[in-house]
């Protein structure tokens, strides 16, 4: 397999000057203008350009992994949905997918997001992630609720905690037997479980565990397996994998089901990261340490944040962030590509948790955090759907 040489970003200053009409900028040795010269585009170089002005992301890295990004419904059409056409080859549903998105009320499915999105997959050939069956989060409160309207969670007799944890269970497997059966063909990566170590390094301390221990997880692997296509892959998913002690606490619950014969067939990585966090040595290790148990490798949720944790000065307003922040956060861009190249073989696709800096989850965080209100820019698109020195750098 052929890899580009990546190369790292020049200075601030040389970066700067190239996106805001420097002679390469203007056309003289920029590889970049010279592809939209010859498909008769309008980047004159004066300009930053559109992201639908610029070589396609995917078709850059069609050699190595799908490239994605996580979708609303309302992003499919218009500016949105041309540059889905153009950057990715895979979409992932941001929130239409969800367990209280697609059965609100026991036995009442709501289908029409959910196929929306897959529909436009289909259309333009794309790939499809699932996410996710389980979750401890955004998961309606009557799973958890037994026959006679009472907390499955605060039940203290023995008899009928056995009982409700064969309800809870029974309900999981009609849930995912449900949407796996409609979406098996469409699918190709399935987000089964999501989240299930906390921060400290534990097993969830989730309703699902509380009730059924680990066996909620068993029972949505195999349910999914059972009534998935064949060839689509089983995934569970989670955030700061990068961290020692929740990778480890995840590496052994895998390896637990792993021997108990559950069919797991990957670990998804969800990547909400800063410029300074976590090392790339982290995320090495932790694409490693996976690989090395037989299991493939994906980046599901993929941000890079321009702030540190907690994001208390976050910037006011997009036009009030310096250049100098998104030069930061390229060259972490191109640290992690770099990286995603070198485990080519053991990380089947990349996914941004989101298209453009108008939509992060991100904006609502620093919002939160920061006094007055702020936001955060984490993708190589920025808020007017124009390309950030990220791009330049993502494409080498």
């Amino acid at each position: 397999m052929l890899n580009v040489l990546r190369k790292p970003i020049v200075s601030g200053l040389a970066l700067t000057l190239f996106l805001s009409g420097s002679a390469a900028a203007q056309g003289h040795g920029n590889p970049y203008k010279e592809e939209l010269d010859k498909q008769g585009r309008k980047g004159n170089g004066n300009h930053t350009p559109f992201a639908w002005q610029v070589p396609s992301m995917s078709d850059r890295y069609e050699d190595q992994f799908d490239l994605g990004a996580a979708v609303e419904p309302q992003h499919l059409t218009g500016r949105q949905g041309k540059i889905l056409k153009h950057h990715y080859n895979s979409i992932v549903a941001e929130n239409a997918m969800k367990p209280i998105s697609l059965q609100p009320v026991e036995g009442e499915f709501t289908w029409e997001a959910a196929d929306k999105i897959v529909k436009f997959a289909r259309k333009n050939d794309m790939e499809l992630r699932f996410h996710t069956l389980v979750w401890h989060s955004q998961v309606p409160d009557w799973f958890f609720v037994d026959e006679d309207g009472n907390s499955m969670v605060n039940e203290t007799d023995e008899q009928k905690r056995a009982e409700n944890k064969e309800l809870l269970l029974n309900r999981l497997e009609t849930h995912v037997k449900t949407v796996v059966k409609r979406y098996k063909h469409d699918v190709d990566s399935w987000d089964v479980v999501n989240e299930a170590i906390d921060d400290g390094g534990f097993i969830r301390n989730s309703p699902w565990y509380q009730i059924t221990g680990t066996d909620f997880i068993k029972v949505a692997f195999e349910t999914a397996r059972k009534y998935a296509a064949p060839d689509s892959k089983l995934y569970i998913n989670d955030y700061n994998t990068e961290v020692p002690n929740k990778r480890d606490a995840l590496a052994d619950l895998v390896a637990d089901l792993l021997a108990d014969g559950v069919p797991i067939d990957g670990v998804g990585h969800q990547a909400h990261i800063q410029i300074g966090w976590p090392s790339i040595e982290d995320t090495q290790t932790s694409f490693e340490l996976f690989s090395e148990m037989g299991l493939d490798n994906q980046v599901t949720e993929l941000d890079v944040s321009l702030y540190g944790w907690p994001p208390d000065n976050a910037y006011p307003t997009h036009d009030a962030i310096p250049a100098e922040d998104f030069i930061s956060q390229a060259d972490r861009y191109d640290q992690l590509f770099e990286l995603y190249e070198e485990v080519d073989a053991d990380l089947s696709s990349v996914t941004f948790w989101g298209i453009a800096d108008n939509h992060t989850w991100l904006t609502d965080r620093a919002s939160k955090y920061t006094e007055g209100g702020g936001v955060d820019a984490p993708f190589v698109f920025d808020y007017q759907y124009k390309v950030k020195p990220s791009y330049w750098s993502l494409m080498d």
